[in-house]
């Protein structure tokens, strides 16, 4: 007799999903659907409000990656009101950016991931968690710990919280950097490099003894994408996007303002957040992935040292791009190594010091940030449209604002990481179901490797759908034919 296991919510992720796994009658995988079960409606609510606000606003559609959103929404006002912010700006923004990276990949590896590597699939679930890690490797926990406060701590010296920070503002940023605040940040980062190494051993030598799990476990092509610099550099807070094929080939390279041109989204009706795909292949032909293992699929290099080295071994795991979802591990932790080295080289560059951190208009001048809070917002100066681009931990973000002559919103697209890895997180889930779920010896390991599956890209579901009030809900009962035998609803 067919029968249907749901996991919900899945666990050690940020929002609400759940997986169900259809079993024919012999107790085996037929299909598995990963289901996004919050609604989006970000997008509506931010209609009518002025453009200027959005740095403000949307940081609060997350409490893990704010940051993202603070600065992307900057940079698309940016665009809004025709500037470039100065460099010292830029280099500011990118500053807490790279904090973002390491407190977000640090918090990922050290309290999401690694219960799983280090205390194992199939442990106890009451000590499968970040508690069991700390009382079984306290040492390595404290490590984890720090790293995370250290990037938080970078967020909060510039925007003045660690979460939803007030700092970049349209054509810039609202605050100079002081010598305190830059000397604080450098006197520690010799010791976060170490700690990251640490993690970064740990996710290699894990690797390595399974090798042939690593190689199975929800490993597929599938097309990348992600920012690059000059000579196909790492990049993470501005650059050319890449895309290419399931064999790590060119697709395209574009601008992020121009992302319609390639980008579209398919909907599925089994859950409310949309799969991405390249248009000129349709979907699912055209699926590709995001994030730490697509960014360093596509790159080239990476412009520090120590990490650039990592990348060499990374590149060395496979003859093409890797494709084992259980490398994002690594692939993260490199990130975040790049992240502290990059943050080296920006306060070691006189320049962030300058006061010159506001781009001059015709319409704001020097008190653009001032000008912007009030009510009047000169014509003259409003293109209409603006869009910013960026990389988040979880991979690229896309924001999309159209606006009247007055600067009011009329039409807002959000484009999350999340969003363009759902396709890749559902085929992943289902691959490790039919590997390793067995309906007639079912145990708890089998399903939490179908979550340690999702949990491989991080998801942020807050990010990419938001729910208001209370939602539809549906259960549904399906036979081994697709036909719907019994159904529960909550309207």
């Amino acid at each position: 007799m067919a029968q249907t296991i749901t996991i919900s919510p899945v666990t050690r992720i940020e929002g609400h999903a759940r997986v169900t796994i259809h079993l024919n009658g012999d107790g085996k995988v037929d299909r598995s659907y990963f289901a996004v079960t919050q609604f989006r409606g970000f997008e509506k609510f931010c209609e009518g409000r002025m453009f200027f606000e959005m740095p403000l606003i949307t940081p609060r559609i997350c409490g893990i990656c704010p940051v993202t959103h603070h600065l992307v929404a900057a940079k698309a006002c940016d665009e809004i009101i025709g500037v470039n912010p100065p460099k010292p700006a830029s280099m500011l923004r990118e500053l807490m950016h790279m904090g973002q990276f390491v407190q977000s990949h640090a918090l990922h590896f050290f309290y999401l991931a690694s219960p799983d590597l280090l205390l194992g699939f199939d442990a106890d679930p009451a000590i499968r968690n970040v508690v069991g890690v700390i009382q079984k490797y306290p040492e390595l926990a404290v490590k984890g710990v720090k790293l995370r406060k250290y990037g938080q701590q970078i967020i909060e010296r510039l925007g003045d919280k660690r979460v939803h920070p007030n700092f970049a503002v349209p054509g810039g940023v609202n605050k100079a950097l002081s010598v305190k605040d830059r000397d604080a940040i450098l006197g520690e980062l010799d010791e976060m490099i170490e700690h990251t190494q640490s993690g970064i051993q740990i996710a290699k030598n894990w690797l390595e003894e399974h090798r042939d799990l690593a190689g199975k476990c929800a490993s597929f092509k599938s097309g990348y994408m992600g920012l690059v610099g000059k000579d196909d550099a790492l990049e993470l807070y501005d650059g050319t996007l890449k895309l290419t094929d399931r064999d790590g080939k060119l697709l395209e390279r574009f601008n992020g303002d121009n992302y319609l041109d390639y980008i579209g989204e398919h909907v599925e009706n089994w859950s409310y957040l949309k799969s991405t795909f390249y248009k000129k292949l349709g979907y699912p032909d055209g699926v590709y992935r995001v994030g730490p293992l697509a960014r360093l699929n596509v790159a080239e290099k990476i412009t520090t040292p120590m990490a650039n080295e990592e990348l060499k071994s990374f590149k060395a795991i496979a003859d093409g791009p890797v494709e084992g979802s259980l490398y994002y591990h690594y692939a993260r932790l490199i990130e975040a190594l790049y992240g502290l080295e990059r943050v080296k080289q920006l306060l070691e560059d006189p320049e962030i010091m300058s006061k010159d951190i506001r781009a001059e208009s015709q319409a704001f001048g020097k008190s653009l940030s001032k000008r912007v809070l009030g009510t009047s917002v000169p014509r003259n100066v409003i293109t209409g449209h603006g869009v910013g681009t960026i990389e988040a931990p979880r991979g690229t973000v896309f924001h999309d604002y159209h606006c009247d002559e007055t600067g009011k919103l009329t039409k807002v697209n959000l484009i999350i990481a999340t969003g363009h890895n759902n396709w890749a997180m559902s085929k992943s889930a289902e691959m490790v179901a039919r590997e390793f779920v067995d309906g007639k010896n079912l145990k708890e390991g089998m399903l939490n490797r179908v979550e340690a599956a999702i949990r491989c890209y991080d998801p942020c579901l807050s990010c990419s759908t938001h729910a208001i009030g209370q939602m539809p809900l549906i259960i549904e009962l399906v036979d081994s034919d697709g036909n719907v035998i019994d159904q529960i609803r909550r309207d």
